[in-house]
């Protein structure tokens, strides 16, 4: 039975839009109207310290003036809500007991210095390197911890730990994730849940089937297609929209000027030719159309987006 179409944009409510987001975005609603399915608005607030203040808001009203429509939201609500992570902790509480329940997680009291002395391949993986496995015999019974411990995923020895993901935009591709990250964390030791948890929880939770987002969080689905297995849940299928960076190739800083939709928007930037460019730039040409997010729609093809990242001089008017 074919599932119905259930798309997400999640920002961090952690600074303003930028465009990189914003095409990952236009995508993101592109797809969904592809498939006539529905959207959902999820904040991920759930690093609280960092979130700022009203910015879930700004970053609500700048895809509204992109042209995104969503039918879940913070602000409208839904059946499987709420929309904002730091409402959603209960749930991510259940899922560390279900895991621990079978035996797959441990308390880990080890400092990032400490892994990296002992990594093998110490600079490898996006979250550090790899976790050698050091607190693992200790389960999850207390102990005399050098500081506040945080709980780690104690990946099961078996096949499970091979996970093939066919992404739409990058191709198959197949990780032993005990392998290249290791046992990682699902809660930290200041007691913040981990992004990998609670964005496999949350997607699983509200039957999100198709995750279109920047290639930067490639690395990441391998680990959450896993969780969301150990969690007996539906992982999504992903699609990696390429990043966009500097006309010299690094990634996009915040001095870099004009690179907020807020900017591009005192620019007196029209919407609708945004839009129209990040597809042109992105491998589709949908003219002067005047819906641009429906044109997109209906000539979206995942293997007309370059394998490469797209500089930023491409979508113009950036200063």
């Amino acid at each position: 039975m074919t599932r119905r179409y259930r798309g997400r944009f999640a920002p961090s409510p952690t600074g303003e839009l930028h465009l990189g987001s914003a095409v990952a975005a236009v995508f993101c609603a592109a797809a969904v109207l592809r498939a006539r399915g529905t959207l959902v608005l999820r904040v991920e607030d759930i690093d609280t310290a960092r979130v700022v203040p009203r910015q879930a808001a700004r970053i609500a009203e700048d895809l509204a003036w992109l042209g995104l429509r969503f039918q879940e939201s913070p602000d409208m609500g839904g059946a499987v809500g709420p929309y904002v992570q730091s409402q959603r902790q209960t749930l991510y509480e259940a899922a560390i007991d279900k895991l621990a329940a079978r035996g797959w997680t441990y308390l880990c009291d080890c400092s990032r210095a400490e892994i990296a002395r002992v990594a093998s391949a110490p600079h490898a993986g996006d979250e550090g390197p790899r976790y050698p496995g050091t607190c693992r015999a200790f389960g999850m019974r207390a102990r005399a911890f050098r500081r506040p411990p945080a709980v780690r995923l104690a990946i099961p020895d078996d096949e499970r730990s091979i996970v093939t993901t066919n992404d739409l935009v990058l191709g198959p591709n197949t990780e032993d994730v005990a392998n290249v990250t290791g046992d990682f964390v699902l809660r930290r030791g200041d007691g913040v849940f981990a992004y990998q948890l609670a964005v496999v929880v949350d997607d699983v939770h509200m039957g999100i089937t198709d995750v279109v987002r920047g290639a930067d969080l490639a690395s990441s689905s391998a680990r959450q297609v896993l969780l969301a297995r150990l969690l007996d849940g539906n992982p999504p299928t992903f699609a990696h929209v390429p990043l966009l960076v500097a006309d010299d190739g690094r990634r996009l800083a915040k001095r870099d000027g004009g690179m907020t939709i807020r900017e591009q928007r005192a620019l007196g930037r029209d919407p609708r030719e945004l839009v129209r460019t990040i597809a042109h730039a992105y491998g589709h040409d949908i003219g002067d159309a005047a819906e641009p997010l429906d044109a997109l729609a209906d000539a979206l093809s995942w293997s007309k987006l370059p394998k490469h990242p797209v500089r930023i001089s491409d979508l113009g008017r950036t200063s």
